[in-house]
C-alpha cells in the first residue's frame, strides 16, 4: 500500500512538472513608443515639403506696384511756364517732358505786338497753328497716371504747340491738370478746349499762375489738389 501510494505520489510530480515546463512567461507588452506604426512612411525619414509646396512657401519676390507716376508736360515761350513745370515736377516727384518746336520761336517771332510776327500769322491763320514738335510721344507713356500740361496763354488759349502734343497722345485713364503762365489773362476756356481736342482722359479744371510765379504759390495749389 505504500509502494503505490509513493508511485501514486511520484506520477503526481512528473504531471505537475509537465505542466509547468509547458507555459513560457508572458513577455511584457510593447510601449506605445515602441511598437510599429500602422504607418509604412513612420520607419522612413520624413519626407520633404514637394516642390509645388517649396515654392507656395518661399516669398515672392516684390513686384512694382502702379505708383501713380506723375508727368508734367510744358510748352515755355520765355521760361515762366518752365519755371512752373520745375516745382510741379520737384514737389511731386513727377518726370519732366518738354514741348519742344522742330522749328523753334524767337524773340521776333513772339512779337505780338508786331503784325507781322509769327504769333501774328498763326493767330490770325488756324491752319498755320500746327505745329511740328521735336518730339511729341512720351517713351513709358502708359506708366503714368497723372500729367500735368503746362503753357502760356496766347489770345485767351493754350499757346498751340501744346495741341500737336494733345492730339498725338490717348489720355485714357489719366488724371490730366492743366496749369498757365500769364501776366493778366486766367485760364479762361483753355483747359477745357484741350479737353475737347484729346476726348479721352480725366481733365480737371486748372490753374493759372502768374509770370513771376513761385514755389511757395505751386506748393499751396498742389496741396489744395491732395498731391
Amino acid at each position: 500500500m505504500k509502494k503505490l501510494t509513493a508511485i501514486f505520489l511520484s506520477l503526481m510530480m512528473v504531471f505537475s512538472l509537465a505542466a509547468c515546463t509547458s507555459e513560457s512567461p508572458s513577455t511584457p507588452s510593447a510601449t506605445p513608443d515602441s511598437s510599429p506604426s500602422e504607418s509604412p512612411q513612420a520607419s522612413e525619414p520624413a519626407s520633404t515639403p514637394s516642390s509645388s509646396a517649396a515654392v507656395e512657401s518661399e516669398p515672392q519676390p516684390e513686384t512694382d506696384a502702379e505708383t501713380g507716376k506723375t508727368l508734367v508736360v510744358y510748352f515755355s515761350a520765355t521760361g515762366n511756364t518752365e519755371a512752373a513745370a520745375n516745382y510741379i515736377a520737384e514737389i511731386t516727384g513727377g518726370d519732366l517732358f518738354e514741348l519742344e518746336p522742330a522749328d523753334p520761336y524767337t524773340n521776333e517771332d513772339l512779337n505780338w505786338r508786331d503784325e507781322d510776327s509769327r504769333v501774328v500769322y498763326e493767330h490770325d491763320n488756324p491752319d498755320a497753328r500746327d505745329v511740328e514738335l521735336v518730339a511729341d510721344t512720351v517713351e513709358n507713356w502708359d506708366e503714368y497716371d497723372t500729367v500735368f500740361i503746362g503753357y502760356p496763354i496766347w489770345w485767351g488759349i493754350a499757346a498751340w504747340p501744346v495741341d500737336t502734343f494733345v492730339e498725338a497722345n490717348d489720355f485714357t485713364g489719366k488724371t490730366v491738370i492743366p496749369f498757365c503762365t500769364s501776366s493778366s489773362s486766367g485760364l479762361g476756356a483753355s483747359g477745357q478746349l484741350l479737353a475737347e481736342l484729346a476726348g479721352t482722359g480725366d481733365w480737371q479744371e486748372g490753374h493759372r499762375f502768374s509770370s513771376r510765379v513761385s514755389e511757395e504759390d505751386v506748393r499751396s495749389w498742389l496741396t489744395g489738389l491732395g498731391l
